[in-house]
């Protein structure tokens, strides 16, 4: 009976994890073609999940006062009240032209899912509570790692599973009966509750926790939720931008959970004591950038998160109350989290203009990181007098500044790779004899990141103009000999020539006079006469401009002002000076804003709005692309980039015109290794309605192609999209 009892126990809370973790990204798919993709949406997304988080721990917390019959008569009364919010959909609430989501995301969210997120996330502290006063006392906190796995079930699922297979109505009604599921349950669990009215069921006997032991258990949460956001945001930033990348980061946080709460203490003690050196030497590693081994350092980068995610909340395990103040521990840990991803997600864009929340999170692991000597030599230098710790301590500053000295005047590996290495293995020797010692072990990790790496990210901010950073990411602005350069992450965004008014107006990269996009603009006249109506999403550094001819009407889409500024107002780039002084941007979502356009308005669009190897999905379903349709002319062009490193978006470009009845055909450009205007390969689809456009296109250039659709490939919908089956390599 008792195995059956613990049994019953973990299912509720895998089910009621697994549903909590599937519901977000559901959510999110449903609420993107209303509310766009803005990073202001999704922060407000972020922090209603949190506070919503945040308000069903603090619940099961209050409700461990009641007795425990009472509780679960009340628990399923919030939870029965909360399925009249089933199945899940967004609230048919009008949102006006000028939303601000501030205001508005936290209340759609808020009402169309609030009820059911803040009853289903007060489910793992709660039932961990039941399961304590239903088995005689027994040690809870393995259910916690229970909780953990069926979080990582559910973020596994969602893209991999359930949204290649369900349409967003299925899955609604899916996660509906999963719901039900999780009521009968709770219900099954309630009763195991004990039948007495006794107080000693909720009374508190334990001693109260300090103020430093809360305080504590919150730095121990907030470090391990900020560094896996940070870690996203690096990763994908500095290193590569791939598809599905995130899950990832999210899903080894969770099971660093599982590890950390398991009964079985051997994996988590033993990724604890070596997470110190992990930190150090990674941490160097990571700093150093190797770009140009992408799969390696982002592994470093993982493996890192994972090892400080153990080690911290192995240390928070290992101060755990008793059972019976297992809520107020949930609720602390919960106020961790969401001040963790209130700095990385909200506070560090803002804050910083580089991904400096990274290498600052990793020096508070080092901080906070349970630590042992290595060797009895190494405790008596830490732990004898004070005249001793201080002539340590003041060698190791030394022996760090020559270090520091070697790799920085040496940044490039001019004088051999092998400076270089000599300088890590110091660093390495050094870091492993302060283990176990505070104060030191810090001030080599601190000299470490900088060395590394930290003073490159400093020398670009000290220069005015280099960089700047949005909720997008991070644009850095690079001279070379003859051009100016704008990268967005490791992706290039846009190359000017420099040096006469001539190559100024040069296009570069993607949109050189041989690209697809170039062939089109060019037949601007033929097409449309002198009056064109040009419509372009996505600005960049404004390279397109340089098309325009007098009489001719351009407006631009761009979604992040960051690029506005970089482009019009700070004259690093001057495409938009030169070509078209005073162009008309309308800034935010592409297809909201063409949505307000009036129709036939456009003789061309040109849709560029993908950041990197990131692709829009609500710019690519069969509603937007009836949108395009609505906006441009009967006879007029619509020009679609799908350049990607990993994702192939011919088959969906083809479908959608399929099924709209456009005619497509795509140009695959590949540039001379003699051309100087610095072009880059591009691979652009032409969609129109008039079949003499594309006709004309291919009588002026013979490599337009028409697109080919996969078999049994449906058009992207705003109910349906999945990116798996069009991962280059996997099919």
């Amino acid at each position: 009976m008792a195995r059956w009892c613990r049994v019953l126990f973990v299912a509720t809370i895998l089910a009621g994890s697994f549903l909590l973790f599937l519901v977000q990204p559901m959510v999110a798919r449903m609420a993107l073609p209303r509310l766009g993709g803005a990073p202001a949406v999704w922060n407000s997304a972020m922090l209603v999940y949190q506070a919503l988080l945040l308000g069903g721990y603090a619940y099961a917390h209050w409700l461990g006062r009641v007795k425990p019959r009472a509780q679960a008569v009340i628990h399923l009364g919030v939870l029965a009240v909360a399925a009249l919010w089933l199945p899940i959909g967004l609230f048919a609430l009008d949102l006006p032209a000028d939303a601000q989501p501030a205001v508005w995301v936290p209340w759609l969210l808020g009402l169309s899912i609030g009820p059911l997120f803040f009853a289903v996330s007060a489910q793992a502290p709660l039932i961990q509570r039941w399961f304590s006063a239903s088995s005689g006392g027994a040690d809870p906190y393995a259910l916690y790692a229970a909780s953990n796995l069926g979080s990582f079930a559910g973020l596994i699922a969602y893209p991999l599973v359930v949204e290649p297979l369900l349409a967003i109505h299925g899955q609604s009604l899916l996660w509906t009966a999963g719901y039900a599921v999780l009521v009968l349950l709770v219900a099954l669990c309630a009763t195991r509750l004990p039948r007495t009215a006794s107080a000693e069921h909720v009374a508190v006997t334990s001693p109260a926790p300090g103020a430093a032991r809360i305080l504590h258990w919150i730095a121990l949460a907030l470090v391990p939720s900020g560094l896996m956001l940070a870690t996203s945001t690096y990763i994908t930033t500095d290193i590569v931008a791939m598809p599905l990348l995130w899950v990832l980061p999210l899903g080894l946080y969770l099971l660093s959970f599982t590890i950390a709460f398991a009964q079985d203490r051997t994996l988590a003690d033993l990724l604890t004591r070596i997470a110190p050196v992990t930190i150090l030497l990674f941490g160097g590693v990571i700093m150093g950038g190797f770009n140009d081994k992408p799969v390696f350092s982002a592994t470093i980068a993982l493996t890192l998160l994972f090892m400080v995610s153990v080690a911290l909340h192995t240390a928070m395990y290992r101060r755990r109350p008793a059972p019976d103040r297992l809520t107020g521990f949930y609720l602390a840990m919960s106020v961790g989290g969401v001040l963790g991803g209130v700095f990385a997600a909200l506070l560090a864009p803002v804050i910083f203009d580089w991904t400096y929340e990274y290498p600052l999170l990793i020096l508070a692991a080092g901080v906070l990181v349970p630590q042992m000597y290595l060797m009895a030599t190494f405790r008596a230098v830490w732990s004898g007098p004070a005249v001793r710790r201080h002539l340590g301590l003041a060698v190791i500053i030394l022996v760090m500044a020559v270090a520091a000295g070697m790799r920085i005047s040496n940044p490039d590996g001019i004088l051999g790779d092998q400076h270089q290495g000599a300088a890590f293995l110091i660093v390495a020797a050094i870091g492993l004899a302060t283990l176990g010692a505070r104060l030191p072990y810090v001030v080599v990790l601190a000299s470490t990141l900088v060395m590394f790496g930290g003073y490159r990210a400093l020398e670009l901010s000290a220069e005015r103009g280099a960089r700047e950073r949005s909720y997008f990411g991070v644009y850095t602005v690079r001279d070379g000999e003859g051009v100016r350069e704008l990268d967005h992450g490791t992706t290039v965004h846009g190359i000017q020539l420099r040096g006469s008014p001539a190559r100024e107006r040069t296009p570069t990269t993607y949109y050189v006079a041989g690209s697809g996009v170039g062939q089109a603009m060019q037949a601007l006249g033929p097409l449309y006469g002198p009056a064109a109506r040009v419509g372009v999403v996505g600005l960049g550094t404004g390279t397109l401009s340089c098309y325009a001819r007098p009489g001719e009407q351009w407006r631009f889409y761009e979604i992040d002002p960051a690029v506005v500024r970089i482009a019009r107002d700070t004259g690093q780039f001057s495409y938009l000076s030169r070509c078209l002084p005073d162009p008309v941007i309308r800034i935010g979502d592409a297809r909201i804003a063409l949505a307000a356009e009036r129709t036939a308005s456009l003789d061309l669009l040109a849709l560029d709005a993908f950041s990197s190897d990131t692709v829009p999905m609500h710019l690519m379903t069969r509603e937007a692309f009836a949108t395009y349709g609505r906006v441009v002319s009967r006879n007029g062009l619509l020009l679609v980039h799908i350049s990607n490193r990993y994702i192939d978006l011919e088959p969906v470009v083809a479908a959608a015109a399929r099924e709209a009845g456009w005619h497509a055909v795509h140009l695959l450009y590949r540039p001379s290794p003699l051309d100087a205007d610095h072009p880059s390969p591009s691979d652009w689809i032409a969609l129109s309605r008039d079949p003499r456009a594309i006709a004309l296109l291919r009588q002026r250039n013979s490599g337009w192609e028409p697109i080919v659709a996969r078999d049994g490939m449906a058009a992207w919908t705003d109910d349906y999209s999945t990116i798996l089956p069009l991962l280059k390599g996997l099919w």
